[in-house]
């Protein structure tokens, strides 16, 4: 599918006023979305990245669709896992729930600014040397590996080894200003935990390039086709974070599925390679008759791999419990940082869900309940949220607006 500078033109600049617009009537004022806010939003961003694909479909002909396809729901299914990292991040930064739509923006833009860069690159090593597929293909296998071990949370954490250099460097403030990048602390200009969870995520975010772009040009060699299905995925990963908030933990599976889908197309890559061989040393250097697995094959496997590792994610009872008791815990202290928000209606949501998980808890049956980890203190945790919010409804009514607070 050949694609003119001018169709590049208009594609880029739809892109950019995408996200621009995300900016200036999303994000530019501080404020916590409502779960249909997100979920509308959500939507429309998936609509243009489907109605996109048809055109690509109609234009581009039916290899061009599928690869595209294939390419978005990959890289979708990818992005569902950098939310992880994003939850993880702001958690452990404290990142006010008004603020954290900034930050996502952010991660998003950078992310899509990063990939773009190691689309460019890597299109031009495969146009260069045959043999990158050989390594792709080894990256992926490896990625594949490393997300079936047990994870390392410090490279993921508010103080991972990026952080800490910034921190070494600069003057830097342990409070929050707004959304501000810098402030006064001690008299002396400083950088504010906002500027430093962003630095955490342009960080994670490379990471994550070097696993998604092999993936993708396992599916396709077509740049044009790389490029729009990277950024379509990337598009909208704020809303989604808001629509998922609560069931990110609820996928137990995804990393298993993530694993399966990586080291298939890390599989497929590798015999594309022996396909294309020209490497002295293997086969004399001619290319090895293998099986080559078609788009339509590729795409097939990674829907219902995805659809398997959700559907056993959400109707797993270890899922649900393990869910639970995450929220739980989160939610309690959230309602206990009073820095954490200051919307009433936002502290109301928190320990609403924070009732109903605390009730769920007490339910589970005991090999569940073993799921716990420490319970007294979580356990403890969620009484002083209780407290907390017995007192607060004590001084509502003590100032006549006990009727905003639910009992």
């Amino acid at each position: 599918m050949d694609v003119s500078p001018l169709v590049w033109i208009l594609t880029i600049a739809a892109i950019l006023a995408l996200l621009a617009f995300d900016y200036f009537f999303h994000v530019r004022k501080a404020h916590a979305p409502t779960l249909k806010e997100a979920g509308i939003w959500s939507s429309i961003y998936v609509g243009i990245a489907l109605l996109f694909g048809v055109g690509v479909l109609v234009l581009g002909g039916m290899d061009a669709g599928s690869e595209y396809f294939a390419g978005y729901i990959t890289e979708k299914a990818l992005s569902v896992d950098n939310l992880f990292v994003f939850l993880i991040l702001m958690t452990s930064f404290r990142v006010p729930r008004e603020d954290q739509q900034k930050v996502l923006l952010f991660g998003i833009t950078f992310s899509l600014i990063a990939r773009t860069g190691f689309i460019f690159i890597g299109a031009s090593l495969i146009n260069s040397f045959a043999w990158v597929f050989y390594l792709f293909g080894l990256i992926l296998l490896l990625t594949a590996g490393n997300m079936l071990k047990p994870d390392s949370s410090e490279s993921k954490s508010g103080d991972n080894i990026i952080v800490r250099m910034v921190r070494k460097i600069f003057h830097t403030s342990p409070e929050y200003d707004g959304d501000k990048l810098f402030t006064t602390y001690n008299g002396k200009r400083a950088l504010t935990p906002m500027l430093l969870v962003m630095v955490a995520i342009a960080g994670t975010d490379v990471l994550f390039a070097l696993d998604s772009i092999p993936a993708i040009f396992g599916l396709t060699q077509n740049v044009y086709i790389v490029f729009t299905a990277t950024a379509f995925s990337l598009l909208g990963l704020r809303q989604l974070y808001f629509l998922l908030d609560g069931l990110l933990d609820r996928l137990i599976y995804l990393s298993f599925g993530l694993a399966a889908i990586l080291g298939f197309i890390g599989v497929k890559l590798i015999m594309h390679a022996l396909h294309e061989n020209n490497l002295p040393f293997i086969n004399e250097g001619e290319p090895v008759p293998v099986f080559e697995i078609s788009t339509a094959l590729s795409l097939t496997v990674i829907l219902g791999v995805l659809v398997i590792t959700v559907f056993a994610s959400l109707f797993s009872p270890r899922g649900r419990a393990q869910t639970v008791i995450a929220n739980a815990r989160r939610h309690a202290t959230e309602y206990l940082d009073l820095g954490y928000t200051a919307d009433h209606t936002e502290r109301i949501r928190v320990y609403q869900k924070l009732v109903s998980e605390t009730e769920t808890i007490r339910g589970l049956a005991p090999k569940y309940r073993a799921l716990v980890h420490d319970e007294p203190e979580l356990m403890s945790l969620l009484t002083r949220a209780r407290t907390e919010h017995d007192e607060s409804v004590v001084r509502a009514q003590e100032d006549g607006t006990a009727s905003a607070i639910p009992e």
